[in-house]
């Protein structure tokens, strides 16, 4: 075992533990960043199907609409294809959407 002990670059030893620690880190800081988007994508995705399922339970906005004026049927059946499109509505919940815009 030498006397003197060693001033300026680490040795092999204290380079691979440097090495290790900064490894460490970058895992656990990538491991959690992966874990919030995660849990993000799965609030959005619970979110998404919130409002599929009030809108699928909403009542038909056509059939109130004629005696408020008339109904801009253009619009709705754009914005139904829009969703559609998003796939917040599945083929069936369009053409049901479609349906009672349409009479």
């Amino acid at each position: 075992m030498p006397l003197f002990r060693r001033v300026g670059r680490p040795g092999l030893i204290g380079l691979a533990a440097r090495t290790a620690v900064v490894a460490g880190t970058a895992t656990a800081v990538s491991g959690g960043m992966a874990r919030r988007q995660q849990s993000r994508a799965a609030e959005q995705a619970e979110a998404a199907a919130y409002e599929q399922q009030q809108y699928a339970q909403a009542p038909a906005p056509a059939a109130a609409a004629p005696a408020a004026g008339g109904v801009d049927i253009v619009a709705e059946l754009q914005k139904l294809g829009a969703l559609h499109q998003q796939g917040l509505l599945d083929d069936a919940e369009f053409a049901a959407a479609k349906a009672r815009l349409l009479g």
